[in-house]
């Protein structure tokens, strides 16, 4: 399929989704955000992709939503249309791993949508912030949400608050990302942990996915018991069998997902 404002790729068990707005930073538009939707529904449906990357430009993975389209919309609007809500929760729910590979300027919902992915790796040129509060808002996509849980209460109220960004190395020392790495290699680094991820079982990655989620959701009691019964279902695979057996016969397992 023939997208507009991003460009699909695929190596071997990888999907890559760059988004491919340069004039406006990759502002999330509701054109890029259909097309975002529609590529990972097709990712998702195609066995041979284990793993995904998503990424923007050097410049700017995102510097958040396209303010021209929202400026008009009235608050019935924004509830009736959902406003990107819908990316939120397919991405947020997405059963497949996602690397984001960030570079530049990670702003707004640019930031919201990459702290639903599952690692991070970001350029040393990297910028987080929540802006929204510049411009008579909050954040919308789950911002005050998911920037406390990475980076705590006090921090994610100094930067929603006051709008203030934060470099690639601040928001490592927080939790923010996993890795920062030079940016001419920072999404040859992401793909890097893609691979390295999707070498792995499939089942085991979705299930293991899953669990850590569920550490947000719940608290601890419920969430270790989740994590057991997905721990114990994992012994009716065929990657267990597989991943076990090649332990022991000293040799690289070959997992199917099965």
């Amino acid at each position: 399929m023939d997208y507009e404002t991003i460009q699909v790729s695929k190596e071997g068990m990888i999907g890559t989704i760059t988004l491919n707005r340069p004039q406006a930073m990759n502002a999330l538009s509701n054109k890029l955000v259909t097309e975002l939707i529609s590529a990972l529904a097709d990712f998702e449906k195609d066995e041979g992709v284990r793993c995904l990357v998503i990424t923007g430009s050097e410049k700017a993975f995102s510097a958040g939503a396209d303010i021209k389209e929202m400026a008009g919309m009235t608050a019935v609007q924004m509830t009736m249309t959902g406003h990107f809500f819908p990316l939120w929760d397919k991405v947020g729910r997405y059963p497949k791993p996602i690397v984001g590979a960030l570079s530049g300027f990670v702003l707004g919902g640019g930031l919201e949508l990459a702290m639903s992915f599952d690692v991070l790796v970001a350029s040393e040129t990297a910028q987080f912030g929540q802006p929204e509060i510049d411009i008579g808002v909050m954040p919308g996509g789950g911002g005050t949400q998911r920037l406390t849980r990475a980076v705590g209460k006090y921090k994610a109220m100094e930067m929603i608050l006051t709008g203030e960004r934060i470099g690639a190395e601040e928001a490592k020392t927080l939790g923010l990302v996993s890795r920062v790495v030079p940016k001419e290699s920072y999404l040859e680094e992401a793909k890097k942990v893609a691979n390295e991820i999707a070498s792995k079982s499939p089942v085991a990655v979705r299930h293991a996915k899953m669990a850590i989620n569920k550490a947000f959701e719940m608290g601890l009691g419920g969430g270790i018991d989740f994590e057991r019964e997905l721990f114990y279902l994992l012994f009716a695979s065929e990657d267990k069998n597989e991943g076990m057996n090649a332990f022991m016969e000293k040799r690289k397992p070959a997992f199917k997902g099965k």
